[in-house]
Parts: structure tokens; C-alpha cells; sequence
């Protein structure tokens, strides 16, 4: 098993950063690439972007992409997600997922999820 466990979340004016922290621990998590996913309320849980194990592949939902950076510590077993420009629409529950070696943009896809931080974002 992986435990994962987001932080970092809160309330950011629009046009303001923020950086979400997905601690991992339980069995070795060498190996697993990361997922940040969203959701709004009301809405479905989307894809947002991942990172790969090794060589820190990343890849990001148009939605984010440029706006959004995923780096991790593997030394730490910690995944980040930094948001800069945030915009009211990114207001959501953030959760980290993770799969072994490949990432999902399907949430089902995904093995192990955090219980997920909120963001607000405020106009």
C-alpha cells in the first residue's frame, strides 16, 4: 500500500501562487509516477498533470499548461505541484494520485489517491 497525503492548500487571490506538497510512505514508491487531479464542486475530477518516476517526464491538461509545474523529490518521496497565475476557475479540491511506472489522465486509472487539499481562489 501507498499513502498519499496532500498540503498546502488554501485561499490566493486571483493572480496569486501556490504550491501543493503529495507525501508519500507505506510500501517503496520507487517506481510510481504521480497524478494531480481536481475537482470543482459539481463537477467531475479532471486530470491536471503528472511526473514520471524517472527522468521527470511531466505532462499537463491544457488548462494548466503554463501555469502549473509538477516537480518531486524522489529522495523525499514528495511530488509539488506549483501554481502560478491562479485563476478563480482553479478553485477545487486538489488531489495527488499514483500508478505504477505510468500516469493516467483517467482517475480510474490511477492505484493510490490522497484525501485531497482545497484551493480557493478569490476574484
Amino acid at each position: 500500500q501507498v499513502q498519499l497525503v496532500e498540503s498546502g492548500g488554501g485561499l490566493v487571490q486571483a493572480g496569486g501562487s501556490l504550491r501543493l506538497s503529495c507525501a508519500a510512505s507505506g510500501r517503496a514508491f520507487g517506481g510510481y509516477a504521480v497524478a494531480w487531479f481536481r475537482q470543482a464542486p459539481g463537477k467531475e475530477r479532471e486530470f491536471a498533470g503528472s511526473i514520471k518516476w524517472s527522468g521527470g517526464a511531466t505532462s499537463y491538461a491544457d488548462s494548466v499548461k503554463g501555469r502549473f509545474t509538477i516537480s518531486r523529490d524522489n529522495a523525499k518521496n514528495t511530488v509539488y505541484l506549483q501554481m502560478n497565475s491562479l485563476k478563480p476557475e482553479d478553485t477545487a479540491v486538489y488531489y495527488c494520485a499514483a500508478k505504477r511506472w505510468q500516469a493516467t489522465t483517467d482517475p480510474g486509472g490511477m492505484d493510490y489517491w490522497g484525501k485531497g487539499t482545497l484551493v480557493t481562489v478569490s476574484s
